[in-house]
């Protein structure tokens, strides 16, 4: 059960405190700090989940940062990440609409309001210089040296950035600071207009404003507008322009105090574009494609393509991860191309995987052809002469009432699908297959809960001798409600509960059996480097001689160094081995003269055909292929017989023993 909300809020809390304790210096004690900034992080939530949505409550909690002076040059930066992180990827937020707009207007806010007050507050702090220098003027004009050098002393050293012009906006008094900001020799600023400097973007924008102070309409106003260097780089500022009067109270002079704030514009810049891009590729990134998703979605009329690169890993394992950055850069830049002049958006979902949606019209080219100009783009020789592909799951005009969560999930279905086809595939969405998958898939995610809850049972059906009808003992198979027992080890398999409930599985048909053990081992099992060990363990546990057990491990596992291992140290443990799910080719035939093993299963596919086709040339074919192995020395089991016509033929041919229904049916252990 997830954390209650109060305690959410109060972890974050807590992890704030702890980004932003080292940046500055604050007369209070961690635990104070931490309730201090709970009540800000109420803020923030509340903010996110308000409807109708708006970001100004958030202005505060920048304004609150000030108040308790936290003002150190890095307490900025990581409340940002603190808090972009939390509201991009707690679950407490998943249900809410549009998270990534409402997260990046968020962040924008706490540092409008955090710069806003710490510009309040230098201005405040100025405002006593400010009032000096009103004083400085007055007692200029009537000769006072004192006051003069006083004004002179604090306009020269100040770090702002000064201006005094007259009414018509001529500047009459610039200091150092002003002329360091944008690049320029004092003496260039005499006799000219500061509205020179304006930005042409800002220019009226300035004009009209300086005009209302000028005339008295207004007593100041404060803007952060561009200001222009010697070089025509703009420079972004924060303009606080006050009115100063005459002795006649009428409009005189005009003050300007500017501050540099390029680099905190800078870093809001690149905090909005992190947000919604990918670092390395630059590609929309997973929240903002699904936040871009949903409104071209909602448009109706999309095409979504899912992505996922064929092999990837061997470019990390075989050439380095630096090489495979270049090439998913390069991937990028390659399917940004193929959509070139279609209203389409790419994006890096994670990994190697990638999302294109592409939003219908006449001239959209169709699926199979969009989907072979992705494939040409990839295959042209990379870095390092690397060619790619790609699986692609097509969702082609999904219906209009599906949310964009399951969208991606049938996107990515297929997508799944397609990669179990081989390389270089791709497949539409279909669904009939996606509902089959989804329920097989279902049952795979339960599995290990019906285990846990006894749902599961193992049966045993007789294994009998064809030659003399004499039962030589059972085999054991798994149930679960109307699954047999290929679908339990195919399903165990796919969620990776293979080893536990083959072991499971042995256990209880080791202590349930009265005779003989035939037991037919599972891909994963039969490649598990603890398979040895488990078996006598079991053994041991459960008193069954080594003797009256027969383990037969899967073919295709015997490929494999473990697999082999296995297979040969069993038979050194005194247990009889053998091959499951033997189909006969040459490779497999190989195994017969390398590996201890003195029986095998045929797969059940074989048997399955054989009695599906009329007789012809792959009866002859299986007919030979059982008399050279038994010639070999190796008895060959027959699963899955049905009827006494599939009986009496593997009889014909001289099968050792078989096992079906039609000898018996599979019962539980207490019915033996």
């Amino acid at each position: 059960m997830p954390p209650p909300a109060r305690t959410r809020r109060r972890e974050l809390a807590r992890a704030w405190m702890r980004a932003i304790y080292p940046t500055a210096y604050v007369p209070r004690s961690p635990v104070e700090i931490e309730l201090y900034l709970l009540d800000l992080v109420d803020v923030v939530v509340d903010a996110v989940r308000a409807e109708p949505f708006t970001p100004e409550p958030v202005v505060a909690v920048g304004r609150g940062l000030v108040e308790a002076h936290f003002t150190g040059p890095d307490t900025l930066r990581r409340t940002t990440e603190v808090l972009g992180h939390a509201l991009l990827f707690s679950p407490e937020f998943d249900d809410v609409p549009g998270l990534v707009e409402r997260a990046v207007a968020i962040l924008g806010a706490v540092g409008a309001g955090f710069a806003t007050a710490m510009r309040l507050d230098a201005f405040d702090q100025q405002e006593e210089v400010k009032q000096a220098l009103l004083l400085a003027k007055r007692r200029a004009e009537r000769g006072l040296r004192v006051s003069e050098a006083r004004f002179r002393e604090v306009f020269d050293s100040s770090g702002f950035g000064m201006v005094i012009t007259d009414a018509r906006g001529t500047c009459v008094e610039v200091n150092e600071s002003m002329a360091e900001m944008v690049d320029r020799d004092p003496g260039w600023f005499a006799g000219r207009r500061l509205a020179e400097l304006f930005h042409p973007r800002d220019a009226e924008h300035l004009t009209v404003a300086y005009r209302s102070v000028g005339e008295g309409r207004v007593e100041r106003f404060r803007e952060q507008r561009r200001l222009l260097r010697a070089d025509g780089e703009p420079v972004w500022a924060h303009l606080a322009v006050s009115l100063l009067r005459d002795d006649a109270g009428a409009p005189a002079y005009q003050v300007t105090m500017v501050e540099d704030v390029s680099e905190l514009h800078l870093l809001q810049k690149n905090l909005d574009f992190q947000l919604v891009h990918d670092s390395l590729t630059g590609l929309a990134n997973r929240p903002s494609f699904i936040s871009r998703l949903e409104a071209l979605h909602s448009r109706g009329g999309i095409t979504l393509y899912h992505l996922d690169l064929d092999g990837f890993s061997v470019v990390n394992n075989g050439l380095g991860h630096e090489v495979g950055d270049r090439l998913l850069k390069e991937v990028a830049h390659r399917l940004e191309a193929v959509v070139v002049g279609e209203e389409a958006l790419v994006a890096r979902m994670g990994g190697d995987e990638f999302a294109v949606v592409v939003v219908d019209s006449p001239t959209t080219p169709t699926v199979p052809d969009l989907v072979e100009r992705i494939n040409e783009a990839l295959e042209r020789p990379m870095d390092g002469g690397v060619a790619l592909s790609c699986g692609i799951g097509v969702v082609d005009r999904p219906p209009a009432g599906w949310d964009v969560a399951e969208l991606l999930r049938a996107a990515n279905a297929t997508l799944r699908r397609a990669k179990e086809a081989g390389k270089r595939q791709w497949l539409p969405y279909d669904r009939h297959e996606d509902q089959r998958s989804r329920t097989r898939m279902a049952r795979a995610a339960r599995m290990p809960g019906a285990l846990a809850d006894g749902e599961l049972e193992v049966e045993h059906q007789p294994v009998v001798d064809l030659a003399t009808g004499r039962a030589l003992g059972h085999v054991a198979r798994l149930r679960w409600d109307d699954l047999d027992h290929d679908e339990c080890v195919e399903l165990a398999e796919a969620n990776g509960l293979s080893l536990a409930l083959g072991q499971w599985a042995l256990r209880e048909a080791a202590g349930e059996v009265t005779g003989v053990l035939f037991f037919e081992l599972s891909p994963m099992q039969s490649r598990d480097e603890d398979l040895v060990r488990a078996v006598k363990r079991t053994l041991d546990e459960t008193g069954l001689p080594a003797s009256r057990l027969r383990i037969f491990l899967d073919t295709r596992s015997m490929f494999t160094e473990t697999g082999q291992d296995n297979a040969r140290v069993l038979r050194d443990s005194g247990i009889t081995t053998g091959l499951s799910r033997f189909n006969g080719g040459q490779a497999e035939l190989s195994l017969l003269a390398e590996l201890p093993v003195g029986s095998l299963v045929l797969d059940p596919s074989v048997v399955t055909r054989l009695a599906d086709l009329p007789r012809g040339f792959l009866h002859d074919a299986i007919t030979r292929m059982v008399e050279l192995v038994r010639r070999s020395g190796v008895a060959v089991l027959v699963p899955d017989v049905r009827d006494r016509e599939r009986a009496d033929w593997w009889a014909r041919v001289e099968a050792d023993a078989a096992f079906g229904d039609h000898f018996g049916p599979a019962v539980p252990g207490y019915e033996l």
